[in-house]
């Protein structure tokens, strides 16, 4: 299994390096390119810029593919525009002149569109960010993209997993996974809260009434709930992931807003991890549960074994319930 691996701009070296010491099971890093909605918050100062400048160049130097992020939930008044598409074509060709840029990772069809139509050869999947979760949802949509992520809640569904696999493999497509989303499943807020981040400049710049944080913080923060975070997770642990070769050659790994990136990619290359769980996740949870902590070497070894083959029968279960309360240790 080799990694995707997100960009992120830090104060200090220590990500590049473990990337660039680590590229032979790297299979690309994916950046967000200043200035353009992605799918997450990014406001770089002009220092930040220069170094995400540097640094991805010293990336494409080591040979490492890169992969454009267009994967804001919404484009606004710009998603049809001439101009907007003019931007991403000079933005295209930068990229790929200066960090050795191959495919793009996109929410819009018309993105999409517009990179097979002036970039040959150039790969476009579809982002985590769209959730498509069937073959009839790739089927609406294969004129666009060459890729797809899968949706996060199907790193608990081998059937789905399966057909979305035998499809794209009699169709030319590729599939592809997030191994580390903090997530929860089947979130009533997740487009919500994409949309937020997609316009966050506009918002910022409002006199805003409620603030929004995501009710995943609200349910956690709550002892009675907290039981049931190991049910309710779509992630995948360092330890499981060989569970899905199956499935995948590469496994996309958050890591743009992670606050040690560099432990994240060190305990999926090793394939195991002592430490707080939720830290290797984003959004990273482990706040909530303070002053306790979430230790992963404490979860049964069978974990992702029987959440992958449960069938997700959770209310006559407790068996995360339980690996959560057996890995649950104290800090005080």
């Amino acid at each position: 299994m080799r990694f995707s691996v997100g960009y992120q701009a830090r104060d200090r070296d220590d990500f590049i390096t473990a990337i660039i010491e680590e590229k032979a099971h790297i299979a690309e890093v994916y950046f967000a390119y200043p200035g353009i909605a992605n799918g997450r918050a990014q406001n770089l100062s002009a220092e930040k810029q220069a170094q995400q400048d540097a640094e991805l160049k010293a990336i494409a130097s080591n040979g490492i593919p890169t992969n454009l992020l267009l994967n804001a939930m919404c484009y606004g008044k710009d998603a049809q525009s001439r101009d907007f598409f003019q931007r991403i074509g000079d933005t295209f060709d930068t990229c790929a002149e200066r960090y050795g840029t191959v495919s793009v990772t996109t929410t819009s069809p018309l993105i999409g569109k517009f990179i097979h139509d002036n970039f040959p050869g150039v790969k476009v999947r579809a982002s985590v960010n769209m959730e498509l979760g069937s073959v009839r949802a790739m089927e609406t949509v294969a004129d666009y993209f060459d890729g797809f992520y899968a949706k996060r809640e199907y790193s608990r569904n081998p059937e789905a997993l399966t057909a979305m696999k035998e499809w794209c493999d009699a169709n030319g497509k590729t599939l592809h996974l997030l191994a580390n989303s903090g997530c929860v499943s089947d979130c009533g807020m997740h487009v919500f809260h994409d949309n937020l981040v997609a316009h966050e400049s506009e918002i910022a710049q409002q006199d805003n009434a409620y603030s929004f944080s995501g009710t995943c913080w609200d349910t956690l923060k709550n002892p009675a709930k907290q039981p049931f975070y190991l049910r309710n997770a779509t992630f995948i642990r360092p330890e499981d992931l060989h569970l899905y070769e199956k499935w995948f050659s590469v496994t996309k790994l958050a890591t743009r807003v992670n606050r040690n990136p560099v432990a994240v990619l060190k305990a999926y290359s090793k394939g195991s991890f002592r430490g707080s769980l939720p830290s290797l996740m984003e959004p990273n949870h482990e706040g909530a549960f303070l002053p306790n902590l979430l230790e992963n070497s404490l979860i049964p070894t069978d974990f992702g074994e029987k959440v992958l083959h449960c069938g997700q029968k959770c209310e006559n279960c407790t068996y995360c319930e339980n690996a959560f309360k057996q890995a649950l240790i104290s800090l005080t």
